[in-house]
């Protein structure tokens, strides 16, 4: 699910001037391609991307004047994103988006990217932010400023300044991205130093045995193929190697994921295989490695054909016992607590079963995957 509402085509406008147009795309593509913990993804309901699409305009349309096509463009975006530096301070046009932004209701979404000169200076040759701010009266403004000067490394600092936007656009805790993303830039940092120090060591040795290949991979499904189950998406495929995991996302069955430069020393030998899937069986298997493996994959029975629900009076506030109800025609009675249960062949399974029973139901369907705490009400 995509964190921007419906309505917005847009998850943020950015706003900056032709002198800054570096940061204009360089920003575009960190925040397009920024991936959030998995964790906080699920809780949330986001994809792993979930700022996206962003619009600059270079890559649509070209700067000006605000036309009607730029307003269009400014009423579709949830987000306004001002790049903040002593030109974008002395642009009319920044100036007319952030005025506009403000008119149409949306202010507490404008946010600020400090990527030159300095905020509340005084000084027109180094103040960063368009005095349009202080004539609209916009709230104290804290933007994320690459050249806050809190780490030693400036690429530290630009990062810092990058998920400290991140974390306005997605209304979440700085802190709860911001020290999983440093660690992974140590990590990343340190694993590339000592990489080149291997590689430099044993350049020769490394080009003779691990001439890269490129590795298809695709899934085959073993189980009883059903036309009304929902089909594969999204499985996550995992090739593990010696020293290293290769992971892609195959988005369909009839799909295929690309492995590029694996050494070609796997070839033709075992190395273990994993994909995992909703409403999939997990897969782990060793298989002989080819320019083309096909792994089989089977579906879970039980997710759609495990069929558990209790059936509840409101008005009693008690679960219903001795009660006969049929799903999808076969006749079932509920025991002591309510519950009614019942196992469908994968052949016949479905995403909804209808229902009925000896007394009137609220619901005259059961819909898939369902448990112990699903409820259906009498009337």
């Amino acid at each position: 699910m995509r964190l921007m509402e419906q309505q917005y085509k847009y998850f943020a406008f950015i706003s900056y001037n032709s002198h800054d147009i570096k940061w204009g795309k360089r920003l575009q593509k960190k925040l397009e391609h920024y991936r959030m913990p998995a964790t906080l993804c699920s809780e949330r309901g986001w994809e792993r991307t979930p700022i996206n699409p962003i619009f600059f305009a270079p890559t649509d349309i070209q700067p000006g004047g605000l036309s009607r096509e730029l307003q269009d463009r400014l009423l579709a975006s949830q987000h306004l994103i001002v790049i903040c530096s002593p030109h974008s301070a002395k642009s009319e046009w920044v100036g007319r988006e952030i005025s506009f932004f403000h008119q149409i209701g949306r202010t507490q979404n404008i946010h600020f990217f400090i990527v030159d000169g300095e905020p509340n200076s005084g000084n027109p040759d180094t103040e960063c932010f368009n005095p349009v701010v202080k004539t609209l009266g916009l709230p104290e403004i804290l933007g994320a400023n690459i050249h806050e000067n809190i780490y030693r490394l400036p690429l530290m600092n630009r990062e810092r300044a990058y998920v400290q936007l991140i974390s306005k656009l997605l209304d979440v805790e700085f802190d709860t991205i911001w020290k999983r993303h440093r660690r992974l830039l140590i990590r990343k940092t340190v694993a590339w130093t000592v990489g080149c120090v291997a590689v430099l060591a044993a350049l020769i040795a490394v080009w003779q045995k691990s001439q890269p290949v490129d590795i298809s991979l695709r899934v085959n499904e073993i189980s009883v193929h059903n036309e009304n189950l929902p089909v594969l998406r999204d499985a996550v495929v995992s090739l593990a190697l010696d020293n290293k995991t290769e992971t892609d996302t195959l988005r369909a069955m009839e799909e295929e994921v690309l492995f590029h430069n694996i050494p070609s020393k796997y070839l033709n030998h075992p190395v273990r295989i994993t994909v995992t899937c909703r409403d999939f069986l997990p897969t782990d298997t060793t298989l002989i490695l080819t320019k083309n493996t096909i792994v089989d994959v089977a579906r879970d029975p039980a997710t759609y054909g495990d069929i558990r629900f209790r059936l509840y009076d409101p008005q009693t506030e008690t679960f219903l016992s001795d009660i006969d109800v049929v799903v999808d025609g076969k006749t079932v009675r509920s025991d002591e607590t309510g519950l009614v249960k019942l196992s469908v062949p994968l052949e016949s399974q479905r995403k909804t079963y209808p229902l009925s029973a000896s007394i009137p139901l609220h619901e005259d369907s059961v819909y898939m995957p369902c448990g112990d705490s699903y409820c259906i009400f009498k009337q």
